[in-house]
């Protein structure tokens, strides 16, 4: 009896559904995320944003609740509607800084959102699709 052998893959490589970044893009280069403004002082602050505002903007917005309101009243409005507290893991910039510091670090271009809004619908915001 002989050794089995392998098959050959019979499907190729399918082509990725994912957005590549475009060439000359802030993000192409080889610099890494400390060194793009996302180190300690930017942990710092984000940690700071979450604990004022730890709901996610998307999800408020989708059941009508306005995220300019302090926490304990959106908690609230949540419970009243009868959802879930909708808390956040990512401060993100409503408007894509694009590398320019000033408004990376403009708090007023923040906003906060849970990993599925930030992965999902902001990304596809983003790529203008």
């Amino acid at each position: 009896m002989g050794r089995l052998q392998t098959l050959k893959a019979r499907i190729g490589q399918a082509p990725s559904r994912l957005a590549t970044m475009q060439p000359g893009s802030w993000r192409t280069d080889k610099t890494s995320s400390t060194a793009r403004g996302y180190g300690y002082k930017w942990q710092q602050a984000r940690a700071g944003y979450l604990v004022l505002h730890p709901f996610c903007a998307y999800c408020l917005r989708e059941v009508g609740i306005s995220y300019q309101q302090d926490a304990v009243t959106i908690g609230l409005q949540c419970t009243k509607a009868g959802v879930g507290l909708p808390y956040a893991q990512v401060v993100d910039h409503a408007i894509p800084h694009r590398g320019d510091m000033k408004l990376f670090w403009d708090s007023s271009n923040w906003q906060s959102l849970c990993s599925t809004h930030h992965s999902r619908d902001k990304q596809r915001e983003e790529a203008g699709g």
